[in-house]
């Protein structure tokens, strides 16, 4: 199942930059000042809606498309969940960074803060003239306060995860002794169940900040999620080369 699985993500991995192309291509451009943004807005109001769907359409594809990679993923991890945590379809630099064969689904905040932040101090003259600019960097009170509520949810649940998997690593020296005995099998559905619970949760915490975002601002997110697993995977294998 591991070279099935790999089989499977190379194909995945390949379709990712399409869709992340298409989002780009349809999320909105930034004003170039505040008279030309009121001229757009007047201009565009009767595409508005259709835009908006557009995107909508995209974002939901997008999603499809993780949710796709987590389903083919847990078939896996029944079948060999140890080449699962093995991982080797990803580099060094990528393993180097998993929670529980995979990444942190707290990274997610750090990358809408991040964003965020990027986005307002570019924006910040438009943003204290009075014009929206829909983006990540436009976040408004209530958005942030949901963002922290699911960050300080996300905290706990994968604290408890992790806490799965502390117990199973501290029965190691029983899993060797076990490693003839008829609970071995058992002892590896508790990790199946652990890395299925940690994947549950990462996919569960990217769609509830995409449902808590705009369209806009959840095509940004999802970019530049995306190019940041590009960036990871591409610093990688350019390690991997040099040796």
């Amino acid at each position: 199942m591991a070279s099935g699985f790999d089989h499977f993500y190379s194909s995945w991995l390949d379709q990712l930059p399409q869709l992340v192309h298409q989002l780009s291509a349809a999320a909105p451009k930034p004003p170039n000042d505040a008279s030309s943004h009121h001229i757009d807005a007047a201009a565009a109001g009767a595409a508005d809606s259709r835009d908006h769907d557009h995107l909508t359409h995209l974002v939901n594809k997008f999603m499809s498309h993780y949710a796709e990679y987590y389903r083919v993923k847990a078939l896996a991890t029944e079948q060999d969940v140890l080449s699962v945590v093995a991982a080797p379809w990803t580099t060094a630099l990528e393993r180097s960074l998993h929670w529980i064969a995979g990444w942190r689904p707290t990274m997610v905040f750090h990358l809408v803060y991040t964003e965020s932040s990027i986005l307002f101090e570019s924006h910040i003259v438009d943003i204290l003239q009075g014009v929206r600019t829909g983006d990540l960097g436009d976040l408004s009170p209530t958005q942030f306060r949901r963002v922290s509520e699911l960050q300080c949810d996300t905290v706990r649940e994968e604290n408890a995860i992790t806490e799965e998997m502390s117990q199973w690593q501290d029965g190691a020296l029983e899993l060797v002794v076990a490693a003839a005995a008829p609970d071995m099998e058992a002892k590896i559905g508790q990790l199946a169940a652990v890395v299925k619970k940690a994947d549950d949760l990462r996919l569960k915490t990217v769609r509830s900040v995409v449902d808590l975002l705009t369209p806009q601002q959840a095509a940004e997110f999802l970019v530049a999620a995306a190019e940041l697993q590009f960036g990871i995977r591409a610093w990688g294998l350019c390690q991997e080369g040099s040796r």
